[in-house]
């Protein structure tokens, strides 16, 4: 009994030491767990010491040796990510050579290589460069002719960023790619005009087209009427020939050509507009007569 309680008692013992010791190491910070993508920068009496960018769990005693146990009271560390970060400016007001207001939409990424610039060199650094990559737009896409702006995206994106990279640098940035993704119109008359003009084309084209296929198909009827005139006209050229040599053929059989005669000139008497009056035989003499 007295060995279990012993034990029991040893358990508590262990565990409310441990649990003392945590707390003494985390309130020293005798070690740290770093995540990915972040590094943490020493400062001691308000001096910059170093940095540790090393993901996972890490001893700071062992890279900045005694004055570590320090850092909790005269000193300070700062998490700095370093992750891709991604931003969209919408809408710089950019005049084109003709005068055009335009809209430009830029969208660039950026991340942290200098984590000490990025914290002491400048109060608001994710401020500062969109203000710098607006300004960059402006400098770069104005006065340009409308067709440079609307075209040349891939010229332009490269000029903004040579424009801006080297104070990005000086902050603490690096930035990524960069690229103009939109350019629009800002004046709404000037958007109703063109839309007006672009109509106009669109009937004037409609229109053009249309008229060239009613000459085409114009062309194409006459030139079969002039072909089949030629063809009828060949046609009533040969027809006496032809006919003459069938009625020469016929006169040698007396009895088809009687009878061939016989039936045209019944056919003709039915086509006749006239009135046919059918009689017997013999009632031809009493109509006479009466």
């Amino acid at each position: 009994m007295t060995l279990a309680i012993s034990i029991f008692f040893g358990f508590i013992a262990v565990f409310v030491f441990t649990g003392i010791l945590t707390a003494i190491g985390r309130t020293l910070q005798l070690w740290r767990v770093l995540p990915e993508r972040t590094v943490l920068v020493y400062t001691f009496f308000g001096k910059v010491v170093g940095h540790v960018e090393e993901p996972g769990l890490f001893f700071p005693i062992v890279d900045f040796g005694p004055r570590a146990l320090l850092f909790p009271f005269f000193g300070r560390a700062y998490a700095v990510s370093t992750q891709l970060h991604q931003s969209y400016l919408r809408n710089q007001l950019v005049n084109s050579e003709e005068g055009a207001p335009m809209g430009v939409g830029v969208w660039f990424e950026m991340f942290v290589n200098d984590p000490a610039a990025y914290l002491f060199r400048n109060s608001d650094p994710m401020g500062s460069l969109k203000a710098n990559v607006a300004t960059a737009v402006v400098k770069q896409l104005s006065n340009l002719k409308l067709d440079v702006l609307l075209e040349d995206r891939d010229a332009l994106s490269r000029k903004v960023r040579e424009e801006v990279s080297p104070t990005s640098s000086q902050w603490g940035f690096a930035l990524g790619s960069t690229y103009i993704r939109k350019v629009a119109f800002r004046d709404r008359g000037m958007i109703a005009e063109i839309q007006r003009k672009v109509v106009n084309r669109l009937r004037q084209v409609t229109a053009a087209m249309k008229q060239a296929g009613d000459n085409t198909v114009a062309i194409i009827h006459s030139e079969a009427d002039k072909q089949a005139s030629q063809r009828l006209g060949q046609a009533q050229a040969v027809r006496p020939e032809v006919v003459g040599r069938a009625l020469a053929e016929i006169q040698q059989q007396p009895e088809v050509a009687q009878a061939l005669f016989r039936l045209l000139e019944i056919t003709s008497t039915l086509k006749s507009p006239g009135k046919i009056v059918l009689a017997e035989p013999g009632a031809a003499n009493l109509l006479l007569n009466g």
